[in-house]
């Protein structure tokens, strides 16, 4: 008897390497299909968790997330987590079921059109229409999702079509295609030598790196090439961690918090400066770039990327076109062929100022990273962890202010640590989904997420699954009542806030103890690192409830100067009795 159209894509997830799978029992044929075949089902209670938790595990693991979805309203709750991994160039397989072929078109139960739900945030989107060729579409759909600038794909499954038999008309196919990058494509020969000479003879040159180096595994070749070129580098958020930040030519992250106390602020001079800039697998986006301020208009620009649509975007480029490990060797191998004798002539005062400047900074911060102040501070909370983190500890955060206070006041300890947060998009709610699917791609690794109360609120019930699942990761969740952030913009932007900043305390340890997590509820300064290091290294699901600061800036450039406008209290919210009749 032939295999089924499940057992066959089953077949061909186990040969992709699939060890798991995100789904809620839906499709039920192919879910029993892949747990006969070995393949985990990890029970998730929301659709967009879970596509953060498949992100999170691809950013990790270099292997591809798949998620499963029942179709209609399920489906589309995956779009939030597609167009945060379609913008951050992260792999995605998304298996959805549709109504069986003969009822489609009626309006059947949750009949609904995923072509048009899925144009905008899924780089391909194929039905399965023949039985037979069901290894090959998920083969297609790897590569579509692996290759070029990776990104989700979306596999549409008709009910009715999973249990009809697969009879294979091809050769066996045996390939794994389920790791990124699948190619590694080199730039034009010509591209690399005039990219080496603009280098070499350069008065001033910078690099900016973002996430594209982390996707392409090339932390080490950017490490070799900084040597040899002796040129200083800064990060994007998504590149944090590319670069060991403690090597006397790293600037750290720059983007948008090159404000006060910011990592690379007193760099601005530097960066503005600099006649060439290297750019290195970034979408040279408004944040990353300081809305495309931090440096000048006149500068010589080179662009590696693997998306040939980035290079040149914002900056006319000399185009490195391909693979970001591939293209940094094969300038590095360039750069050594050059006379570097201005470069090597221009490193000891250079690195010189970037130590005293990262010197002179850490004296500047250290009263908040020291403040005994209540509520606590952000900062505070940062400089204890940062003291506890080794370089195979994963630390994660949510967007918004989390996403700031881990990129500004953590430290990478070694090219190639992983601190992730979600700058595709930006939206709340990635945190805690994002430490459940770092952990699950690297079991041996502590994982640390900081989250605030708003964006906790967004997924709170995956608790339940990360104790249920044995998915151990401390979670620090900066208990405020308020959406901080928000507030600042709005107070810069207005002078005042509306009614939609506040919110009803909440006892997030509370809420953890519920479904079987340890809850700690912390407001003394003193007992949060011990608390820390205890949940760190329990082996347990830990929510560490932080009372802490609403009024605490971070380093924007944007709110250089302007903190007394900051400084206000929400606009409260009316009492709204319910009218009864």
């Amino acid at each position: 008897m032939a295999d089924s159209v499940a057992d066959a894509i089953a077949a061909a997830l186990v040969r992709h390497g699939v060890k798991s799978v995100f789904a809620q029992s839906n499709p039920t044929a192919l879910m029993l299909a892949v747990e006969k075949a070995g393949i985990r089902q990890l029970l998730y209670r929301t659709e967009n968790a879970a596509g953060a938790m498949s992100d999170a595990y691809s950013r990790v693991s270099g292997r591809i997330g798949v998620v499963a979805a029942q179709n209609g309203p399920a489906a589309s709750l995956m779009v939030a987590p597609m167009a945060e991994a379609l913008k951050a160039s992260i792999p995605m397989l998304v298996l959805v079921q549709e109504v069986p072929a003969s009822q489609r078109d009626r309006n059947a139960f949750q009949e609904y059109d995923h072509f048009a739900l899925f144009a905008g945030c899924a780089k391909w989107i194929r039905r399965l229409d023949d039985p037979d060729r069901a290894a090959e579409y998920v083969d297609l759909a790897m590569i579509a999702a692996n290759s070029g600038r990776p990104g989700p794909v979306v596999l549409l499954l008709a009910k009715d079509m999973l249990m009809q038999p697969s009879h294979t008309r091809t050769a066996a196919r045996k390939q794994d295609l389920g790791s990124f990058p699948l190619d590694r494509p080199r730039p034009e020969g010509a591209a690399v030598q005039q990219a080496a000479a603009l280098l070499a003879i350069a008065r001033s040159p910078i690099a900016i790196v973002g996430g594209g180096v982390h996707g392409a595994q090339a932390t080490a070749e950017l490490a070799a090439l900084i040597d040899v070129v002796e040129i200083p580098v800064a990060t994007t958020f998504m590149g944090k961690g590319a670069v060991d930040e403690t090597h006397p030519l790293s600037m750290g992250v720059a983007a948008n918090i090159v404000g006060k106390n910011g990592p690379a602020a007193a760099h601005r001079g530097l960066m503005r400066d600099a006649d060439v800039v290297l750019f290195i697998g970034t979408r040279t986006n408004e944040n990353g770039t300081d809305a495309w301020s931090l440096t000048s208009p006149d500068a010589t620009y080179i662009h590696i990327d693997v998306d040939p649509q980035e290079i040149s975007r914002n900056y006319e480029a000399v185009r490195l076109l391909g693979d970001a490990r591939s293209a940094i060797g094969d300038l590095t191998e360039a750069l050594k062929a050059q006379d570097l004798t201005k470069r090597r002539s221009a490193a000891a005062p250079l690195k010189a100022a970037i130590v005293q400047a990262r010197e002179e900074r850490l004296k500047a911060i250290a009263p908040e990273l020291q403040s005994d102040e209540k509520p606590l501070l952000p900062q505070r909370l940062m400089g204890d962890l940062d003291a506890l983190l080794t370089p195979n500890d994963i630390v994660v955060a949510d967007a918004s202010y989390s996403s700031v206070w881990v990129t500004a006041y953590l430290t990478a300890q070694a090219a190639g640590q992983r601190i992730l947060t979600p700058r595709g998009l930006a939206g709340l709610g990635w945190g805690l989904p994002y430490a459940m699917g770092a952990k699950l791609a690297r079991p041996d690794a502590r994982v640390v997420g900081i989250v605030g109360d708003g964006g906790f609120a967004h997924v709170w019930a995956e608790l339940e699954m990360a104790v249920r699942e044995d998915i151990p990761l401390t979670l620090i969740v900066l208990n405020n009542s308020q959406l901080v952030m928000q507030k600042h913009g709005e107070a810069l932007g207005f002078g005042r806030t509306t009614t939609g900043i506040g919110f009803a305390e909440v006892d997030h340890a509370a809420v953890a103890r519920s479904v079987g997590a340890e809850g700690v509820r912390i407001e003394e300064p003193a007992d949060f690192a011990p608390a820390l290091e205890k949940a760190m290294n329990s082996g347990k699901v830990t929510v560490l409830d932080v009372i802490s600061s609403a009024t605490a800036i971070g380093p924007l450039r944007i709110f250089d100067g302007q903190e007394e406008k900051m400084d206000i209290e929400p606009a409260p919210r009316p009492s709204r009795p319910l009218e009864r009749a």
